[in-house]
C-alpha cells in the first residue's frame, strides 16, 4: 500500500538537495513523486528535488503504508525510517550469492528471493524468521541470471521470472509450477531476441506484465501466455534500453524504467498510455533505475495496489 509524499514529509523525511535531480517532462502535465530502487537508491517528488536518500545501489523497494521504506540490497533487505536508520529484515545466507526481492505482503511477512546454489523465494515473518521457502526452478547455475522480482499473488501463489529459462513460472507454495508464460517465443523473435523476464507482474485483469530487459520490450500476456499488448523501440518513442523496472497504474498507463540507458539525452523512467504514447519522462545523466514506485501524481497519491 502507499501513502501520499506529504504524509511521508510528516514523518520528518526532509529535503536533501535544494537544486532539482533531473527533470521531468510531460506535455500533458504530468508530475510524479516516486522511489527509484538502483543508483541512486532516492525518493523524488514532484518537483525533482530527492525527499529521501540512501547510500548504495539497490534492486527492489516500495514505500511502506506507515511511510517507511523497503529496500533489497545484493545482500540484505532493510526497512528504513524517515531518519535514515533502519532494521535489517533477512541478510543473505551463506550458501547463496544475492538477493532479488523485497516485497511487502497483506499478511505482515516480506517477501524475498535468494539467487546461488539454493534458489529459493522466502517469507520472512515480523519476528525475522522464515516463515514459508520455495524450491525455485531457475534451469540455470548461474546466480546473476536466475531470477529478479518476484511477486506473491492474491490466490496464494508466486510470480516468478526465470531470464536464462525465458520463462516466467506460477509457483505453489509447495515449491511446483502451475503455469508457465514463456517469452522465446516466435512471435516475440525466439530466443535470439534476448527477451529476459525481470519484473513480472500480475494485473487485475488475469494477465501478466513483464519488461524484458535486453529484448527492449515490455509486454502484457494473457493468461493463455499470448501477447495482448507489446511495447518497443519499434512501434512506439519509448527509446527503451533494458527495461527492468515496471508499474502499472490506475489510469491503465504503465511506469517503466530503462536501467541500460546511459546516454543522459534520453530517458531513464518512462510513461506510456495504452496507445503507446510516451507522457511522461524523466531525464538525469546519471541514474540507473532498476525498479520504481510512484507514490503520487499531481498531488494526488497514487492509490494503485503494487503487485
Amino acid at each position: 500500500m502507499t501513502r501520499s509524499f506529504a504524509f511521508m514529509l510528516s514523518l520528518g523525511i526532509s529535503q536533501l538537495v535544494a537544486a532539482p535531480f533531473g527533470e521531468q517532462k510531460s506535455t500533458q502535465g504530468i508530475r510524479h513523486s516516486f522511489l527509484i530502487a538502483g543508483h541512486p537508491t532516492a525518493i523524488v517528488d514532484e518537483d525533482s528535488h530527492i525527499k529521501w536518500q540512501t547510500t548504495g545501489r539497490s534492486r527492489d523497494g516500495f514505500v511502506l503504508e506507515n511511510g517507511n521504506v523497503l529496500i533489497c540490497n545484493l545482500k540484505d533487505v532493510r526497512e528504513y525510517q524517515a531518519d535514515g536508520s533502519f532494521k535489517t529484515i533477512y541478510t543473505l545466507s551463506p550458501e547463496n550469492a544475492e538477493l532479488s526481492t523485497a516485497q511487502p505482503l497483506k499478511n505482515g511477512n516480506t517477501l524475498v528471493v535468494e539467487c546461488g546454489k539454493k534458489p529459493q523465494l522466502l517469507e520472512i515473518d515480523s519476528e525475522g524468521k522464515i516463515a514459508i521457502t520455495v524450491p525455485l526452478q531457475p534451469e540455470t547455475d548461474n546466480s546473476h541470471m536466475q531470477t529478479r522480482m518476484a511477486r506473491k499473488l492474491g490466490n496464494g501463489n508466486y510470480l516468478v521470472p526465470h531470464l536464462l529459462a525465458f520463462a516466467i513460472k506460477e509457483y505453489k507454495p509447495d515449491g511446483s509450477v502451475v503455469k508457465t508464460i514463456k517469452t522465446d517465443t516466435e512471435a516475440l523473435g525466439g530466443k535470439a531476441a534476448k527477451n529476459w523476464p525481470f519484473t513480472a507482474i500480475r494485473l487485475d485483469n488475469g494477465n501478466t506484465l513483464s519488461t524484458l530487459t535486453h529484448g527492449n520490450k515490455v509486454v502484457e500476456f494473457n493468461p493463455s501466455g499470448e501477447v495482448v499488448w507489446k511495447l518497443d523501440n519499434e512501434n512506439s518513442s519509448a527509446q527503451l534500453a533494458d527495461p527492468c523496472g515496471a508499474q502499472r497504474l490506475d489510469n491503465g498507463n504503465t511506469i517503466i524504467s530503462s536501467f541500460g540507458q546511459h546516454d543522459g539525452s534520453k530517458p531513464k523512467i518512462i510513461e506510456v498510455t495504452p496507445s503507446r504514447e510516451v507522457v511522461w519522462e524523466f531525464y538525469h545523466p546519471g541514474v540507473q533505475a532498476h525498479e520504481i514506485h510512484v507514490i503520487s501524481t499531481n498531488k494526488e497519491t497514487t492509490n494503485t495496489t503494487l503487485k
